[in-house]
């Protein structure tokens, strides 16, 4: 499977970097894109949230600075399968996505969240995947993806990246950088600057699960002082160390409190530093937060293949939790995760 490498990529397998030009892109008739101040500041005064569905209008400036203005609301959006994931659990939803959201046997990935695939078109699920003819038949009003590395747009092929954003404008929301808490806000502000209701007993019932469930994070490692966290992936050849600074739910977990283990000397694109197996127990960790994507090996096929993992304490006293590095980013979506890590946390004890 081919990935990108950039600086703090998602994906533990380095190739060359993307880029493509954010701004500049035709609109089409109704449309304008125009630079504001910066990430999270609206074109209409006294609009905190960045976005605004007044009248009819969509208006929104996304974590790139980009301010998207159009006549109407768009209905026609299409997403980063983990984005439109997120946009659903507001009630928005998208009619193409791209990305990874199947897994090599067909069933819908981790990233996938609440979507019914099956009604969905996609443009794409391989990484270099994205089908331009396709996407133009959808008639497109909005683009929207995550930003891993500024300007970019996640997923979008270098290569064509003007083409497709020629079509329609694009929105980026930023998952690297600020914490998880300001990630999930942002998408809830966009949703509610495509029409959601905010203020709605689904949306504020989430908001107070996911609330009560970063409170349980922290409660939990306060109860568990020097319990190292290490937040891995693995492949065949190699073991992933991950940089908390990197992913916003890491960055978060330790505003919470929970004692994550930063590697000392990330690999040349940020976010990971990778060893061989021999290596695997490079870090100390009394609990492990394993990558439950299909690009990592899960615990079945490490405790089968890979002796050095099977020798690790944390795996031998059954201390290995699943973590994904690419939440759905709703209140919704985030919060089992943390119900999840304090979980892990309440049951794992330190190891020595």
């Amino acid at each position: 499977m081919s990935h990108p490498r950039s600086p703090r990529a998602l994906l533990p397998t380095p190739l060359p970097r993307r880029a493509f030009l954010a701004t500049g892109t035709a609109l089409g008739a109704t449309a304008l894109a125009a630079c504001s101040s910066g990430p999270g500041a609206s074109a209409n005064s006294g609009d905190a949230a960045g976005g605004s569905a007044a009248a009819g209008a969509f208006s929104f400036t996304d974590d790139r600075g980009e301010t998207v203005r159009l006549d109407a609301v768009p209905e026609r959006i299409v997403a980063y399968v983990g984005s439109a994931a997120a946009l659903l659990d507001y009630g928005i939803a998208c009619v193409g996505v791209f990305g990874p959201a199947r897994a090599e046997d067909g069933a819908p990935s981790v990233l996938a969240g609440g979507l019914d695939l099956d009604r969905l078109t996609s443009l794409g699920n391989a990484w270099g995947e994205f089908d331009i003819e396709r996407y133009a038949g959808l008639r497109p009003q909005l683009l929207v993806s995550d930003v891993h590395t500024q300007p970019d747009l996640w997923w979008l092929p270098e290569d064509t990246a003007s083409d497709i954003l020629g079509l329609a404008p694009g929105v980026g929301i930023a998952n690297v950088g600020p914490p998880l808490r300001v990630t999930v806000r942002r998408y809830a502000e966009l949703a509610g600057a495509l029409g959601a209701d905010l203020g709605s007993a689904a949306v504020t019932g989430a908001k107070a699960r996911f609330d009560a469930a970063a409170e349980a994070v922290r409660q939990a490692a306060r109860d568990r002082p020097g319990l190292r966290v290490l937040a891995v992936s693995a492949t065949e050849d190699k073991l992933w160390f991950c940089v908390p600074r990197d992913l916003s739910d890491l960055t978060y977990y330790q505003e919470l409190g929970v004692g994550l283990v930063t590697p000392r000397d990330p690999d040349e694109g940020g976010t990971f530093q990778s060893v061989s197996w021999e290596n695997a127990g490079l870090y100390p960790a009394d609990l492990i937060l394993l990558d439950d994507r299909a690009i990592s090996l899960q615990p079945g096929r490490l405790e089968e293949t890979k002796p050095t993992w099977r020798a690790l304490p944390a795996v031998r006293a059954g201390q290995v939790a699943a973590w994904s590095p690419e939440p759905t980013y709703s209140y919704a979506g985030c919060a089992p995760a943390l119900e999840n890590l304090a979980e892990a946390i309440r049951a794992a004890r330190v190891l020595g």
